[in-house]
Parts: C-alpha cells; sequence; structure tokens
C-alpha cells in the first residue's frame, strides 16, 4: 500500500521518541494535534504500548492520516479525529500529554492563540505539552538554515513563520503551564515540554 510519507518524520521520530520513553513513562494518554502522515503515531504508539495515542488533523488531511494508522491496526493508536484549533471547543476528553510535532511555524500566529486558549480544557490534572519544531530565541534564529527556512514559510503564506520561544512561553504560562525542559534537536529543532500541577 502507497502511504503518505514524510522524511522529516522517518529522521526525527526516533530522537525524539528516545526522549518520550522517559517523559511519558507515567502517563496513559496523549492527544497528537496535527498527525500529518501518521508516521509519528505508528512509530510511537509501537514503541509505547503502554500509551493510548490518539492523533488529529484538520479535516482536510484527516482522511490521509488514517490511511497509516488503520493498516498499522494497534489496540492503542486508535483511529486519528477531525481537530482544527480555532474550532472551539475541541470534540475530545481530557489527555495526560497533547504532543504536536512541526505545527506551530505551519499556522498563523492566531492559532497558535487559539491552541493555548483551548488547551487547559483537554488537559488532566498534572498534564504536560510537548512540542517540537524550530524556535527563536530572544529575536535570534538558532542557526543560519533556520532564518533562511523562516524565509521561505513567509514567501510560501505569510501568516506562517518561525516563532519566538519567548511568545510561546507566555501563551503556556498564561494556560496554567510551566517550562521543564527545552531539548536541542537535531535539524536545527527544539523538543519543549511543559507541565501543570494544577490543573483541573
Amino acid at each position: 500500500m502507497d502511504l503518505p510519507f514524510s522524511q522529516a518524520s522517518e529522521n526525527n521520530k526516533r530522537p525524539i521518541l528516545q526522549h518520550l520513553q522517559s517523559v511519558l513513562a507515567d502517563s496513559a494518554t496523549v492527544l497528537e494535534v496535527g498527525g500529518g502522515t501518521g508516521q509519528h503515531a505508528v512509530f510511537f504508539g509501537e514503541n509505547l504500548p503502554h500509551i493510548n495515542w490518539q492523533s488529529s488533523d484538520v479535516p482536510e488531511y484527516v482522511e490521509s492520516l488514517k490511511l497509516r494508522i488503520q493498516h498499522a491496526a494497534l489496540e492503542n493508536v486508535p483511529t486519528p479525529i477531525a481537530l482544527n484549533v480555532n474550532n472551539q471547543p475541541w470534540a475530545c476528553d481530557r489527555f495526560d500529554v497533547v504532543f504536536t510535532a512541526n505545527s506551530f511555524h505551519i499556522m498563523s500566529a492566531d492559532s497558535v492563540v487559539a491552541f493555548f486558549a483551548e488547551l487547559p480544557k483537554h488537559l488532566s490534572n498534572q498534564a504536560k505539552l510537548i512540542v517540537y519544531g524550530p524556535f527563536r530565541y530572544h529575536g535570534d534564529y538558532t542557526t543560519e538554515s533556520n532564518a533562511r527556512f523562516d524565509q521561505w514559510l513567509k514567501d510560501r503564506d505569510p501568516l506562517s513563520g518561525i516563532r519566538d520561544f519567548e511568545w510561546v512561553d507566555g501563551l503556556a504560562q498564561a494556560a496554567g503551564l510551566k517550562l521543564s525542559a527545552d531539548h536541542g534537536m537535531p535539524a536545527n529543532n527544539q523538543l519543549l515540554i511543559w507541565q501543570s500541577n494544577h490543573l483541573n
């Protein structure tokens, strides 16, 4: 079967898993926002069998996302759901973890704000938010290649672009989350982990 494929997902799934194995050791449920090709959902589901990994994507991409997930037929990776962060309330329950990879620089800034506005309603107590992707720090790109990538993104869609870490962290704090880790990752990306101790 010809399944959707992303080389970036193939390249980064193992480095991300190295962190998820410890970060998710005490978690049971994950909501993935922006599941894309389903490579992350299937790979993490196979390697983290204690996790129920609920993937999602915007309605126009969810059928493509279903292909790989349904082909894998993992008991802990259910059929993905349609989820547009701008359409609130989200039609899903609470989760121990929300995970999203390579999404904030594709979304508009308003969509990132919408994501964090709705997020607390779908996090269980002591939940985590895990975000993978490129970021700027203190207004600076981490590499020249990220600066070029950002320009490419904005040429394609002026509403997209690499986000400032400080801005995203401020949104996370307003949502009741505190940064617990910032890991440098391959290909000039970061893995950011926020923790909540008081969401209800």
